[in-house]
C-alpha cells in the first residue's frame, strides 16, 4: 500500500479557538490606544502566521508597532492560560475520527499550523494528542500560509510525495499552501472563512462534518 499523508489544518478545523484568538487580538489592539478590529475581520487572518495577520488588520503599521501588538497578543494567551480561560475546544468528533484515521495502516497524519511551536504543545497536551501526528509544521520555522513550505517541509519528512497527499484546512490560505505544494485539498465548512470563499479555490470536497471525512479520503486517490 502507498502511503498518504494527510495534513490538517488546527485553529478552525480541529479546535474551535476562536474566543481565545478575538479576545487575545482585542487585548493588543486596545492595549495600545487602538480600536479593535471587528469580529469578522480577525477571523479572517486566522491560519496566517502572527506578524502577517496583525500586517493585514492595521497595514499602517511601521514594523515597531507590528511588532508590539504581536507581543501584546502573545501576552495575551498567556495570561489567559494563567487565569484558566485558555479553552479551544476540539470540534465535535474530531477525537474519534484522528483515532480511527490513525489505525489505518496507509495514512500518516500530520498538521500544518500558523500557530506556534508552543502554541501547537499547549493544543496537543491539552487534548491528549501528543503522538498522533508523525509531522508537525508550525510558524516558527516557516514562512507564513499560504506559502508552501509547511506542506513541503512535511512531505519531505515523511518521504511521502505530493500526488498522494492531502491538506484538510478552513481557510483560503491552506487551500492555496495545500495546491502550491501539488497536493490535493479538502475543505471544511464550520471554521472561519466562509464556503463561498474555500470553493474558489477548487477543492476535492467541502465537507460538513469532519466525521464524514474518513468516507471522503477512501475514494480520493481511486
Amino acid at each position: 500500500m502507498t502511503p498518504k499523508l494527510i495534513l490538517f489544518d488546527v485553529d478552525g478545523t480541529l479546535v474551535d479557538s476562536q474566543n481565545h484568538i478575538l479576545a487575545a487580538m482585542t487585548h493588543a489592539f486596545e492595549r495600545h490606544g487602538m480600536t479593535a478590529p471587528s469580529r469578522e475581520d480577525t477571523l479572517s487572518i486566522v491560519g496566517l502566521s502572527l506578524p502577517q495577520a496583525i500586517a493585514r488588520l492595521a497595514p499602517e503599521l511601521g514594523d515597531r508597532q507590528n511588532a508590539e501588538l504581536v507581543e501584546a497578543y502573545k501576552q495575551s494567551f498567556v495570561e489567559n492560560r494563567h487565569n484558566g480561560r485558555d479553552h479551544s475546544p476540539l470540534y465535535p468528533g474530531v477525537r474519534d475520527v484522528l483515532e480511527q484515521l490513525k489505525g489505518v495502516p496507509e495514512f500518516v497524519l500530520g498538521v500544518a499550523t500558523g500557530k506556534s511551536r508552543k502554541g501547537l504543545d499547549i493544543v496537543l497536551r491539552t487534548h491528549d494528542l501528543t503522538g498522533f501526528f508523525m509531522t508537525e509544521q508550525v510558524s516558527d520555522h516557516h514562512p507564513s500560509k499560504p506559502h508552501p513550505a509547511m506542506v513541503q517541509a512535511a512531505l519531505s519528512e515523511t518521504g511521502i510525495d505530493a500526488g498522494h497527499a492531502v491538506m484538510i484546512g478552513d481557510t483560503s490560505f491552506d487551500m492555496e499552501m495545500g495546491r502550491a505544494a501539488g497536493a490535493q485539498i479538502i475543505g471544511v465548512s464550520w471554521g472561519y472563512h466562509p464556503v463561498e470563499t474555500l470553493k474558489k479555490a477548487s477543492p476535492a470536497r467541502i465537507i460538513d462534518d469532519i466525521r464524514h471525512l474518513p468516507d471522503h479520503l477512501s475514494g480520493l486517490w481511486s
